[in-house]
């Protein structure tokens, strides 16, 4: 199985593989590698004759096979690519015992021809013969979804690649408001990147200015201020989140606070209490380790389980349990007065 980074290596170094099968829920690493394939494998002159874009519910396996097995025309490549590749029927192998055309073409592939295979949503079947028979002749990929835990890392890379730098709380404030949909989250970054100078740092304020997420009056803040017992600071930022209709439901304030307090009691349990262990046994960054172990000192351990329970009662009267006509910034505000006042 091969990685991200290592197909995009080979192609640049224009080394090519026949079958490129691209798989799994993450579009962003997917989308990426047949972008670059589709740019650079052949020049402009020989794409009308020799480069074919299929849509997986707009074709048959004969169509898509017959043009692969096709010679190219002075060219040295038959690029083909297959988007929406899950719509197409035995892509991803037949039963046992049925002929599978794909799979023939898949043990003996042209070297002339470059087949991309875009099946995203999902992957194959690794007991299949199909899933071997790629592994062996193909470059096989599995593109998964990031860890939330691991999106702002993953900024910090992406944005170091393009020269420039992001400061850690800027990027984890990114990756708290945006989640774990890279094309999403590579979408606003690249914002940032138009307009911060060469070698320059992405701050609190470019995010800001540029992606619309406050640097004051957001969920990180606000958790800064429940650490910390900050009544007056948290009130003002729960009052502007329940203003702004983009933050004001109480779900993803439930899940990020269940995180949050989960891993204060996982300091209280940790053995090894250093920076680096603590970093992670949480899966944070270690500039963050030491907001951790503060908020442990102002929430013991029975302290972290009965807000735990706090916001199971809060996620169950957010769905019309016991409180069926309240409003989400009610829910919220009381919520935040629970756990400052516990």
């Amino acid at each position: 199985m091969y990685t991200f980074e290592q197909i995009l290596g080979d192609l640049k170094k224009k080394i090519y593989k026949p079958i490129y099968y691209l798989m799994g829920d993450e579009s962003y690493f997917i989308d990426s590698i047949t972008e670059f394939i589709d740019k650079n494998i052949l020049p402009e002159d020989e794409k009308s004759f020799n480069q074919t874009v299929f849509y997986g519910k707009d074709i048959d396996m004969g169509t898509l096979l017959n043009t692969a097995r096709r010679f190219p025309m002075m060219s040295n490549y038959n690029v083909i690519i297959l988007r929406e590749a899950q719509n197409l029927k035995g892509i991803d192998g037949l039963a046992a015992g049925e002929t599978d055309p794909f799979l023939l073409y898949a043990e003996n592939p042209p070297t002339s021809t470059i087949l991309v295979v875009n099946y995203k949503g999902k992957s194959l079947d690794k007991r299949k013969k199909i899933y071997k028979t790629l592994d062996k002749n193909a470059v096989l990929f599995e593109s998964k979804s990031l860890y939330e835990n691991k999106v702002g890392a993953w900024i910090q890379n992406y944005v170091k690649t393009k020269g420039l730098s992001i400061d850690v709380r800027a990027s984890e404030l990114m990756a708290s408001h945006l989640g774990n949909n890279l094309s999403k989250v590579v979408n606003e970054v690249e914002k940032l990147l138009i307009v911060t100078p060469k070698n320059g740092t992405i701050t609190l304020k470019e995010i800001e200015e540029h992606v619309g997420i406050s640097k004051d009056f957001n969920i990180f803040e606000l958790q800064n201020a429940l650490g910390k017992k900050d009544v007056y600071g948290a009130n003002l930022i729960i009052t502007h989140l329940g203003q702004n209709p983009k933050t004001k439901s109480i779900i993803p304030l439930i899940s990020f606070l269940y995180s949050y307090f989960t891993k204060i009691l996982m300091v209280h349990s940790a053995e090894d209490k250093s920076k680096q262990s603590l970093a992670a046994l949480l899966g944070v960054n270690p500039f963050f380790v030491q907001d951790y172990i503060s908020a442990a000192r102002t929430y013991s351990k029975p302290k972290c389980a009965h807000i735990i329970g706090f916001l199971r009662e809060y996620d169950a009267k957010s769905k019309g349990i016991d409180a069926p006509s309240v409003d989400d910034f009610e829910l919220m505000r009381e919520l935040i007065y629970k756990i400052l006042h516990i």
